[in-house]
């Protein structure tokens, strides 16, 4: 099993920054891939961006160039550097951990809202 508590969300104008941190716990060796997914109101959840255990990133082309996904193993916490941010990455942001037995785990989820 693996816990994953987020935190740093909050409002924030258009233009603005803001990081969220993902701090997991439990079974955290058998993590082989992290990521942030978000989910405004009446949309899908989606991806924003993943990380392997090797470091490898991948990010939705929506974020690229403004976001920035990172962990610290030591601490086994993700974060999400978010710059530039628009009105329309407003949404509930959930850290998600995906294991080598195929198992997910989420988070509850953190708001983030960007006013214009």
């Amino acid at each position: 099993q693996v816990q994953l508590v987020e935190s740093g969300g909050g409002l924030v104008q258009a233009g603005g920054s803001l990081r969220l941190s993902c701090a997991a716990s439990g079974s955290t060796l058998t993590i082989n891939r992290m990521g942030w997914y978000r989910q405004a109101p009446g949309k899908q959840r989606e991806l924003v961006a993943d990380i392997t255990r090797d470091g490898k990133t991948n990010y939705a082309d929506s974020v690229k160039g403004r976001f920035t996904i990172s962990r610290d193993s030591a601490k086994n916490t993700l974060y999400l550097q978010m710059n530039s941010l628009k009105t329309e990455d407003t949404a509930v942001y959930y850290c998600k951990s995906s294991t080598w037995g195929r198992a997910n785990y989420w988070g509850q989820g953190t708001q983030v809202t960007v006013s214009s």
